[in-house]
């Protein structure tokens, strides 16, 4: 822990643990609000965070869980590679996972160190996913890249602005390089605004106290954090517990790939042992170290006092072992640009192996993490054009309620891309978005329905790209609940019937039409413990048929009348 004053007035310090909060939150506002491409200011897959100026996290904004861990990453990478050339008036960018703490090439990192009278006192710092940063496909994305240099503009940690001064070639260079660059340096800008916001609210705060004291408190904070997450450690059994998770991987010529987790819990300490896991993969699906650790650190909190501060004190008690050249820890020249499969996977196995510590705060699994499906190409006039929406949301069964519908994955705050915005500015048409019947795991708490998608393409030609998962390997129940229902992607349905594997590029033209359902969630509890009316509710809503509720729940509902016949479900569940 850090040698923080030996008295802290918990007002002062509540006071300046919601001001920071509301200085992250304002910065992601800002992004949102000034944001150019739908996958930002719709689908909200960026993140914000204030940190100290060691580079931990003193606060993040309410976006992305399996960004926080990688900010410390990103900023000590500044802090070894400009040591003794960090000025007030720089701003710093990057994405490059193997030399400056990225997690993929489309997630762009913006950074800004913020001095007080010539003291560096902290880094205001914004990441966003960009629509397209060039490489194989529109939107950056590909499962099918072998190496990184196949998935777009790669950027070491650079100086954006130096003294003030924008460095115009960066600029230059990012217009030149991507498909859609008024999107690109758009969103660009947007995060350069919030950085400035941040920088801006952060200095107001600072000068309140005093920046010593000030500086004492974040000190404080980080060590609350701590010791909060160090008690609830403290109370889980110690022991060994393992779990291991799959991804389809069916456009992999290595197959299937494997996650496999080993939790060591020791008094107040955890540790992620992810030995056994598959080697890294000619694929763009592998996780850099950043982004494992962050998904890890989500996992744990998901069972830790939600009140604990959004800091990098939390993660402090806990350790990742993640052996280099494996997919959770790829050395160059891995491709990475659709790891954020493998990050939830991640998430979900650690939750799975926690499942045993915790039976009563882990909910079962669900759809694996949104789908990406994107659709690139050009118009008659040669106009650049990138569709990339994510579909999300098939939650497994809690230990308290049902799966959440249409509730992204805990790792990622992003959500759907509104069907009326995309059809103003892409040339597509979605056809069909609804939840699939009979697809969410039984369950005393059952899990979510997936979500169908059906898109058009209006265009000449494209190249659609589809990153989704569980297909082979479905979503696990727990404590008796059932399995989800696999995710499926058809070209053309009704018509050519083609189905498509859950990773990879295909060529379509205009008219084809993609449709896509995500994975159900699995379920929580013995399906026969339901609620008969809570199985008749969904009856009633169309997510379940009148024969699965009776195959699975034991209940016997009248087609005519919609109700359930008391007698026979009686019987019937008895037996």
């Amino acid at each position: 822990m850090t040698n923080a004053i030996t008295t802290i007035d918990p007002i002062t310090m509540e006071v300046i643990q919601n001001g920071l909060g509301s200085i992250v939150d304002e910065m992601a506002l800002t992004v949102m609000r000034t944001a150019y491409s739908g996958v930002v200011k719709d689908a909200l897959d960026y993140s914000t965070a204030f940190c100290n100026a060691e580079g931990e996290v003193i606060a993040q904004g309410l976006t992305i869980v399996v960004h926080l861990g990688s900010f410390p990453s990103a900023v000590k990478s500044i802090l070894q590679q400009f040591e003794g050339r960090i000025e007030p008036g720089d701003m710093f960018i990057s994405n490059d996972p193997y030399t400056a703490g990225g997690i993929h090439l489309p997630d762009i990192y913006v950074i800004k160190p913020v001095f007080d009278d010539g003291t560096l006192q902290g880094f205001a710092c914004v990441v966003a996913h960009h629509t397209d940063v060039g490489g194989l496909v529109p939107g950056s994305n590909s499962t099918q890249a072998t190496e990184i240099y196949q998935e777009g503009l790669c950027l070491p940690a650079m100086k954006l602005y130096e003294r003030g001064e924008p460095v115009e070639s960066i600029f230059k260079i990012i217009e030149r390089n991507v498909r859609v660059p008024d999107k690109v340096l758009g969103d660009l800008r947007a995060e350069i605004a919030a950085a400035h916001i941040g920088e801006r609210s952060f200095l107001s705060l600072l000068r309140r106290y005093g920046a010593e004291t000030f500086r004492d408190y974040c000190n404080a904070l980080l060590d609350y954090s701590e010791r909060l997450a160090r008690a609830e450690i403290a109370a889980l059994p110690d022991g060994e517990y393992e779990a291991t998770g799959h991804i389809d991987g069916d456009s992999i010529e290595s197959g299937p790939v494997t996650i496999k987790v080993k939790i060591t819990i020791s008094g107040e300490e955890l540790n992620a042992d992810f030995s056994g896991s598959s080697s890294q993969v000619k694929a763009g699906i592998n996780s850099p170290i950043a982004f494992t650790r962050s998904a890890v650190y989500g996992a744990v909190r998901l069972i830790l006092d939600p009140s604990a501060p959004n800091s990098a004190g939390y993660f402090r008690p806990i350790t990742v072992t993640a052996p280099a050249g494996t997919v959770v820890h790829p050395v160059l020249p891995g491709a990475c640009g659709a790891r954020g499969i493998t990050g939830f996977r991640i998430m979900d196995t650690v939750a799975h192996a926690l499942a045993a510590v915790a039976p009563d705060r882990v909910p079962a699994d669900g759809e694996g993490g949104n789908t990406i499906l994107s659709m690139g190409g050009y118009d008659a006039d040669f106009n650049p054009f990138v569709y990339v929406d994510l579909i999300a949301g098939a939650r497994g069964g809690a230990p308290w309620a049902d799966g959440a519908a249409g509730i992204p994955h805990p790792g990622s705050n992003i959500a759907n891309t509104p069907i009326e915005i995309a059809e103003v500015e892409l040339p597509i048409r979605i056809e069909a978005y609804g939840f699939a019947q009979d697809s969410g795991g039984a369950g005393k708490f059952r899990g979510a329905p997936g979500q169908i998608r059906q898109v058009r393409l209006l265009a000449d030609e494209a190249i659609l790209q589809m990153r989704s998962d569980k297909r082979r390997f479905l979503p696990y129940g727990l404590h008796g609940g059932l399995e989800g229902t696999p995710s499926m992607t058809i070209l053309n349905p009704g018509t050519d019937d083609r189905e498509l594997p859950t990773q990879g590029m295909t060529p379509i033209r205009k008219g084809d039409v993609v449709w896509h359902t995500l994975a159900g969630g699995g379920g929580w509890g013995d399906p026969a413990d339901r609620d008969p009316e809570a199985v008749l509710a969904d009856v009633r809503n169309e997510l379940l048929s009148i024969e699965a509720a009776e195959r699975f729940y034991g209940v016997i509902i009248q087609p005519g009348t919609l109700t359930i016949d008391q007698e026979r479900t009686a019987a019937h569940r008895s037996s």
